[in-house]
């Protein structure tokens, strides 16, 4: 398995956006279409922002990862996120996530950030386990309860 860039891969573009928006944008109240998640897609870099990082197995996207400037309106001062991990089904619990995490961690640490960020609605306890620390559960702006975490990114 290799991680890497999805800009460095435009040919998964597509079955990234099916992950993310059955995942994340039909799970939620997003008015986003199918279209513009693509659209949003096609436009990561290898620089900020966005980053798209993209998991390969035998030429086969099994999960991506993004990092953001801001994933929560009601927390502008955080920056920057980890957003959207989605691994497939038939590859959870087998590493993939983590190793994805691990990659995104090492970017934002390249770029110079000190800190990365995440929101999550479901898995506080994932998070938790991996290392990264409580800062506050908030509610956005259509009142559901988000946990924020954090992640010191200390130097190599």
């Amino acid at each position: 398995m290799i991680i890497d860039f999805l800009s460095n891969h435009p040919r998964y573009i597509y079955k990234v956006s099916e992950m993310v928006y059955s995942e994340f944008v039909e799970q939620s109240s997003s008015k986003m279409t199918f279209d513009e998640v693509v659209t949003y897609f096609s436009h990561t870099k290898t620089d900020p922002f966005p980053m798209t990082l993209i998991a390969l197995k035998d030429r086969e996207c099994i999960g991506t990862v993004s990092i953001v400037e801001n994933d929560l309106d009601v927390r502008k001062e955080y920056k920057p996120w980890l957003a959207s991990l989605y691994v497939k089904s038939e590859y959870r619990s087998k590493g993939v996530g983590q190793k994805l995490v691990k990659e995104t961690i090492n970017v934002a640490r390249e770029l110079g950030f000190s800190e990365l960020y995440l929101r999550t609605e479901h898995a506080s306890g994932y998070y938790e386990k991996q290392g990264w620390s409580f800062v506050e559960s908030v509610s956005d702006r259509l009142n559901e309860q988000i946990d924020v975490f954090n992640m010191l990114l200390c130097a190599k």
